[in-house]
């Protein structure tokens, strides 16, 4: 019997021993990684500051409205996510990307997530990197609860929204979030550089799936991905979204023109998720909306479509 324990402990030994030195090489490789990489991440925009941190917001094109995208929850590198449909947007208007702390080439800082951080910071980004309202709003996903708060709080800085995908206060009720004990441990994963391990999560990403960036511009997304995947503050956001879904709830809809472009609802964990979306846009006053056969980033399955009929939308605005 003392022999089998031994046999026990020794193996058991081993076992920690080999996932030790495991996770001494990935972190080793990841810290490499990350200095290397630095050489090319150098923001393309404005870096501003803003709450004592450093937030990235890229501008480009022309026109008198100007365009704001808010990317998703968890997306590492919004600026190229967007990239496919600002990009047929941009020769007849201006467009913001804004990149909150945490994402992007913009700093992981130690701010709350609470929905009026977030928007102030959003608003006083954009004023510092010198566009000013009122805006049309691109909301994917979890950002779309921001656009709508932005629409209550200061109507007249919000002209339209167009939500790509657009999380509304009510999907949260029924939302499977992941647990912060997961989330923190994914997250310590990602710090020590495990998800290099597996390139198929980051090529799997629609920017790259769908073929809208350059090789060097996926080099890029990549480093990205990297240095940003589950930072402190995209935890923070999820811990936080039922609290800041309620607080937009009770607001009410706003009276903001608005135009959903809804997905399949194939890659998320919600069966019900158009029908939330549709009954919503249906009790918005100048509400219209379009499912699309595409995945949850539909700005990157069907940027064509959805270019086209934003313009033909803020036209008759």
């Amino acid at each position: 019997m003392r022999i089998v324990l031994k046999r026990l402990g020794y193996g058991t030994l081993a076992i920690l021993g080999v996932m030790l030195l495991f996770i001494v090489i990935s972190f080793t490789n990841h810290t490499i990684k990350l200095k290397s990489e630095l050489s090319i991440l150098s923001p393309p925009g404005a870096m501003v500051n803003v709450n004592n941190h450093q937030m990235h917001v890229y501008t480009e094109g022309s026109g008198s409205q100007t365009l704001v995208f808010l990317s998703g929850g968890g997306t590492s590198a919004p600026v190229l996510d967007f990239k496919a449909l600002y990009s047929r947007l941009s020769e007849q208007y201006k467009i913001a990307v804004v990149e909150k702390a945490g994402y992007g080439f913009s700093e992981t800082a130690k701010v709350s997530r609470d929905i009026d951080t977030i928007l102030e910071e959003t608003r006083t980004a954009l004023t510092l990197a010198g566009q000013n309202p009122p805006y049309v709003l691109f909301p994917h996903s979890m950002s779309g609860i921001e656009a709508l708060y932005w629409a209550q709080r200061y109507p007249t800085e919000v002209k339209a929204i167009i939500g790509l995908d657009p999380a509304i206060p009510e999907v949260y009720e029924a939302y499977p979030l992941p647990s912060g004990g997961m989330m923190s441990l994914t997250g310590l994963g990602a710090r020590m550089g495990i998800t290099r391990f597996f390139p198929g999560i980051v090529d799997s990403s629609a920017a790259i799936k769908e073929n809208h960036l350059s090789p060097q511009e996926e080099e890029l997304y990549r480093a990205l991905f990297y240095k940003n995947t589950q930072t402190s503050n995209m935890n923070d956001e999820v811990n936080r979204i039922k609290q800041n879904a309620t607080k937009v709830a009770t607001q009410g809809i706003p009276d903001v023109p608005m135009y959903f472009f809804i997905s399949n609802g194939e890659e998320l964990p919600l069966e019900n998720w158009q029908t939330y979306l549709i009954r919503y846009i249906e009790s918005v006053k100048k509400g219209q909306y379009q499912v699309l056969d595409g995945g949850h980033y539909i700005h990157n399955t069907d940027p064509d479509r959805i270019a086209e009929e934003s313009v033909l939308f803020i036209n008759e605005l």
